[in-house]
């Protein structure tokens, strides 16, 4: 699965989570996530574990946080052959959670079975935010932080983006996108 959404969506909160009940159901979880690099210095922060903590404890999943070293696309240079390591590796889940979104950091859909674009309630004037190059390419838009006082921009939210993907081009004759 390769996830991606604007900064602040809980891209590493929904993968532990999901993480540990895919562990506790016998699954083997890797995850590759990847950090932008600074273009001053060329290093990453490589943070994403150290926000995973239970999961990263848990002897059935991997967490391997990667820079992107320039790579455009939200991706390394290297992402599919590290799915390809942990899937010969014997882990049957392989998250990536890239980079973050723009219009163009959407090369994991190509890498992956399904793509999901994870986003946030009350984020703003959302359809402009997401532009639709990503959208097009998402195999299913989640809403995140979709409790509390947020029930209600999480449904608006919900309402825009299944209005806007219907007027996207079908990519499969088997599936249509869900939010």
């Amino acid at each position: 699965l390769g996830l991606s959404g604007p900064p602040g969506a809980g891209k590493s909160t929904f993968i532990e989570c999901f993480g540990k009940m895919l562990t506790e159901r016998k699954h083997k979880v890797a995850v590759l996530a990847v950090d932008p690099s600074s273009s001053t210095s060329g290093g990453s922060l490589l943070g994403d574990k150290t926000r995973m903590t239970e999961l990263s404890r848990d002897m059935n999943a991997y967490i391997r946080p990667s820079p992107t070293s320039g790579t455009l696309g939200g991706v390394t240079r290297t992402t599919n052959e590290a799915i390809l390591l942990c899937e010969g590796g014997g882990y049957d889940v392989v998250l990536v959670e890239t980079v973050g979104v723009g219009q163009s950091e959407f090369a994991v859909a190509d890498m992956v079975d399904m793509f999901i674009l994870l986003l946030p309630p009350a984020g703003g004037d959302e359809l402009q935010g997401i532009k639709r190059g990503i959208i097009e390419m998402a195999d299913l838009v989640a809403i995140n932080k979709a409790d509390g006082d947020l029930v209600v921009p999480a449904r608006r939210i919900q309402a825009e983006y299944i209005s806007a993907m219907k007027l996207l081009r079908k990519r499969s004759k088997v599936w249509r996108p869900k939010v």
